[in-house]
């Protein structure tokens, strides 16, 4: 799983021992794995590093169980990037309500008006699970392009189950089609869908029922929920995280984007991986995302989309020690990016982040947002998860747009 961004192509890890040799190598194993080792060297056994280092010092038996060499030449190795939100299997696009909002319509009358998730919801339970998994195929692959080895692939498009079921499939196949890492996430509660108008609670019962089915069948890795004014509500949103908590599942949420509900603080309170948006966060959320250890995932092609005039408390999420992770969001809608790498500058220049903070976000602040521990850094016993670049340095990826 070794995503080039041109000069080396077609590089793949054998099921014995291959050597990635004279690279210029970027750890990210700790604060001080920013800047790259000359001469570097690394060693995988199928999807697993076992051994990396100055190429000097590469242990001589190792060396000579070697039987798949490839010469990087002093390009530059990283791991690989991990885009921690994605909503990639759906049917359509929304072009037309990207227009209306350039002409001053909200997010917001949008939505309510009928458009929004709704018309994804209507053209996604059109699209056959071919179409689905061709079209999130192509996508996933755009970001494989530009260095990206895991990705997360959210639900909640669907909004019924045979739909959503499709969709979780859908997701899974997307990581055979693609040779990718993918994290399924369940999002069935994105927003009301239009058989259930008026009734978000019934809606919110059946959500509960289908997720033990999802569970059982090992469709999911995680629960989610839009907890803001045109998602659920903060009492909707604690019977999702409940149901999925009996159920053993991890939570996340989207939280705080349009107001402030308190969504972070509930999903801080179930020991959440990752609260996502949060341009409304306030001091207590921070406290619980800091006293759970949960990730602030940040979005800002949304921002940037929806033309959001208040940034998430970065300052403040960085004095509290809050991880920092980086996403691209990618949706038909609010946030239409297929670029981890230019999302991660956008959050350096809307946000305030620095490129090292960028590039952490996407890596090892990633793999935590999404509960895994072995890859976002190269070291040996971690995953063979890596990205070989045309670039000096690893702020390159956030520098060039």
């Amino acid at each position: 799983m070794i995503p080039t961004t041109g000069g080396i192509t077609n590089l793949r890890a054998g099921d014995g021992l291959t050597a990635w040799r004279h690279g210029r190598v970027t750890t990210m194993h700790d604060d001080e794995g920013w800047d790259p080792h000359d001469d570097w060297s690394v060693v995988t056994r199928g999807d697993t590093i076992v051994w990396i280092g100055a190429e000097g010092k590469m242990p001589a038996d190792l060396r000579r169980s070697i039987q798949l060499e490839h010469d990087l030449a002093g390009r530059l190795l990283t791991p690989g990037l991990i885009d921690c939100h994605t909503h990639l299997v759906y049917g359509g696009k929304r072009d037309a309500e990207f227009e209306r909002r350039l002409s001053g319509v909200s997010y917001e009358e949008i939505a309510r008006a009928g458009g929004g998730i709704r018309s994804t919801v209507a053209a996604t339970r059109r699209a056959s699970q071919a179409e689905l998994l061709s079209s999130a195929c192509q996508r996933a692959r755009r970001l494989q392009n530009v260095g990206v080895t895991t990705v997360e692939i959210k639900s909640g498009y669907g909004l019924d189950f045979e739909t959503e079921t499709r969709c979780l499939e859908v997701a899974r196949d997307v990581g055979q089609e693609c040779d990718l890492s993918v994290r399924t996430t369940c999002l069935a509660a994105h927003t009301v869908p239009v058989e259930f108008d008026g009734a978000g609670d019934a809606y919110i019962d059946e959500v509960c029922r289908w997720i033990p089915r999802w569970s059982s069948d090992r469709l999911m890795d995680a629960v989610d929920v839009f907890c803001d004014t045109v998602g659920f509500s903060l009492e909707q949103t604690r019977r999702v995280f409940e149901c999925a908590a009996r159920q053993g599942l991890r939570i996340k949420c989207h939280a705080e984007q349009l107001s402030l509900q308190g969504g972070a603080a509930l999903a801080a309170s179930f020991n959440a991986l990752s609260c996502d948006h949060l341009e409304y966060l306030d001091d207590a959320g921070i406290a619980a995302m800091r006293n759970s250890g949960t990730v602030a995932v940040l979005l800002p092609g949304a921002y940037y989309t929806l033309q959001q005039s208040t940034p998430p408390p970065v300052a403040k999420l960085r004095q509290a020690g809050v991880p920092l992770a980086i996403a691209t969001d990618h949706n038909p809608g609010s946030s239409p990016l297929l670029s981890l790498p230019l999302a991660g500058s956008m959050a350096c220049t809307l946000f305030g982040l620095t490129p090292y903070e960028a590039v952490r976000g996407m890596t090892r602040s990633a793999a935590r947002a999404l509960g895994l521990e072995d890859r976002g850094c190269l070291a040996a016993g971690k995953r063979a998860h890596f990205a070989i670049w045309e670039y000096d340095h690893f702020r390159e990826v956030v520098y060039w747009l």
